[in-house]
């Protein structure tokens, strides 16, 4: 099943984020010509940890495994599927929202990285409908509530049944004291564009909203009369599937499961591979070039399937960070290295440019942004070594840019015979892989002089070395083969001493600069204040309101405000 509790060579257990459909247990996907529908039936019994039982369609990160999984086969598997449909298998009840005793009981690293995978997801839902024309539609039957109106937040069209007790709601605040934790106080007001003072009684009250005022308060989009449901859920689905800029025909690639063999200290992939030193609080990703150029055009891509380099590559990179985040909580950072050939990597992202209008390939570019979204929100230090033999070009040198500091080596090392380390810029750093605010890296980078960004884009196609790359700003630091290790090792001892807190509030604060966006908004200021507020008393303490939820006893609150 998602999210399975598995075992390391050592004995250790761990959190599974690959899946299939063949393993769901909470979710149904169904397709039929240009519509699928994603039926949300929870099974009770399946919680990814004991004490909780997931009634009501409540969900644990389990569930959310499987829906993350299911979004992204719909957008590679199904190149007719123009409208996804979001039922509840359930009667009378859409989604309860995060399991309540599932969060009394986690850790709060648990809390945390929980949130940010949902939020992921969700966003997920509004990535795949903008950038790949799969409209989402949600059908709330019953109550939705918490995590349940956040779920339907996230898709294009909600349908209410009019029935006298279907109702959204967001107690979190009244009931639990915590935030929603999945963007939905930000959509409320970002997306939905609900009235200020309406969204102050909506989220300060237990029992929701429902019926006419839910749709006058833009809180759902319409309301439909039981009798007529599913002639509307219908009627929906045609005009959506007819108004979609999904261009897709013919084959789509089966997302197989990954190769990956797991030690204690280690995780193998095809290309990427994962060395863990707890003792310094560090892993070492490593990403290999591909070793041939890529083919000859879309069906010799559609022939490689999954083993498609890019695409690989970036399932194994994102199965890796999500793997890191969740079960490695004591490593300080991440350390991106790369090797094999440059001019191979180039080859493939001018493979992904010129044929950027078909939709697979669109789909790998969307996914690699994804990716490195997820890169730019993970609670560690992120570090580039470019190093002999390195292959930091065009997409990979994007890690390079993600980096909170990059160190570049100036020609060869005593003894290497690997040729000297370069960089390459191509045309996808330069709007192919936006972060969250919509800005690229490089944008981020030169924010001071927008003229620097024009100096880079035409050293396209250049291998620029350590000198050049530090002179056009591209790297933190170049360094002499004398310098390079007490520099690199000093640097790596000192950032594993700072405190994490500190860190984690620092390197979010300097990676987003300039504009916000609602996506930028839910990562920065719903996890910042959902951070705080998951370790304050008045919701986790012994008599705060997450504790307490659910025995009769009322919580006491230290009134204090700050």
């Amino acid at each position: 099943m998602a999210g399975d509790e598995r075992v390391l060579a050592g004995g250790a257990s761990f959190i599974d984020f690959q899946t299939d459909p063949s393993r769901y247990r909470h979710w149904k996907l169904a397709v039929d010509g240009e519509v699928a529908t994603l039926t949300m039936d929870v099974d009770e019994n399946g919680g990814l940890f004991e004490g909780y039982q997931l009634k009501l369609n409540s969900y644990d990160l389990g569930v959310d495994i499987e829906l993350a999984d299911a979004v992204q086969r719909l957008r590679f598997e199904y190149p007719e599927v123009k409208v996804v449909i979001l039922r509840s298998g359930k009667n009378r009840v859409f989604c309860a929202g995060a399991n309540i005793r599932m969060l009394a009981g986690a850790t709060h690293a648990h809390k945390v990285n929980f949130c940010k995978f949902t939020n992921e997801t969700r966003n997920g839902f509004e990535d795949s409908s903008e950038n790949s024309g799969q409209r989402f539609i949600t059908v709330v039957n019953g109550t939705a509530a918490g995590g349940g109106y956040e779920l339907a937040l996230a898709t294009d069209h909600i349908i209410l049944a009019d029935d006298g007790s279907a109702a959204v709601a967001l107690p979190e605040v009244p009931l639990l004291a915590v935030l929603p934790g999945t963007g939905g106080l930000t959509r409320v007001v970002d997306k939905r564009k609900v009235r200020r003072d309406h969204a102050d009684y909506f989220c300060t009250i237990e029992e929701g909203i429902k019926g006419k005022r839910a749709v006058q308060w833009r809180l759902v989009d319409e309301i439909v009369p039981n009798s007529k449901l599913e002639g509307r859920i219908a009627e929906r689905a045609r005009e959506f599937a007819a108004a979609s800029k999904r261009n897709a025909s013919g084959q789509g690639i089966t997302l197989t499961a990954l190769s990956r063999t797991m030690g204690e200290n280690t995780i193998r992939y095809g290309s990427v591979s994962v060395e863990i030193d707890r003792a310094a609080r560090l892993a070492t990703i490593s990403i290999a070039a591909p070793e041939g150029q890529p083919p000859a055009g879309i069906d010799g891509m559609i022939a490689q399937g999954a083993s498609f380099w890019p695409l690989q590559v970036a399932r194994e990179l994102d199965d890796a960070i999500l793997h890191l985040r969740i079960n490695e909580l004591q490593i300080a950072m991440l350390v991106f290295k790369s090797h094999g050939e440059p001019a191979n990597v180039v080859a493939y992202d001018e493979f992904l440019e010129s044929n950027k209008a078909h939709w697979l390939v669109n789909e790998v570019r969307q996914y690699w942004k994804r990716v490195l979204k997820r890169i730019d929100v993970t609670s560690r230090t992120l570090v580039a070594l470019v190093e002999p033999g390195s292959c930091f070009a065009g997409t990979l040198a994007e890690l390079v840019f993600a980096a909170d500091r990059s160190y570049m080596l100036i020609g060869s090392r005593q003894g290497d015979n690997r040729p000297p380390p370069s960089l390459q810029l191509s045309a996808l750093n330069f709007g192919a892989y936006p972060m969250s605010h919509g800005l690229t890296r490089l944008q981020c980078r030169f924010q001071a002089n927008p003229s620097d960004l024009e100096r880079a884009r035409a050293r396209i196609g250049e291998a620029l070395d350590a000198e050049q790359a530090e002179a056009l700003g591209l790297v933190t630091f170049a360094l002499d083969d004398i310098d390079w290790d007490d520099e690199v090792r000093v640097f790596l001892e000192e950032r594993a001493s700072f405190s994490p807190d500190g860190l984690t509030g620092m390197e979010a604060n300097l990676r987003f600069v300039g504009p916000e966006t609602m996506e930028s908004k839910i990562f920065s200021r719903l996890t910042a204040w959902q951070n705080w507020i998951f370790q304050r008393p008045n919701a986790v303490g012994e008599e705060g309101a997450l504790r307490r939820y659910g025995t009769g006893e009322r919580p006491q609150f230290d009134t204090t405000r700050v």
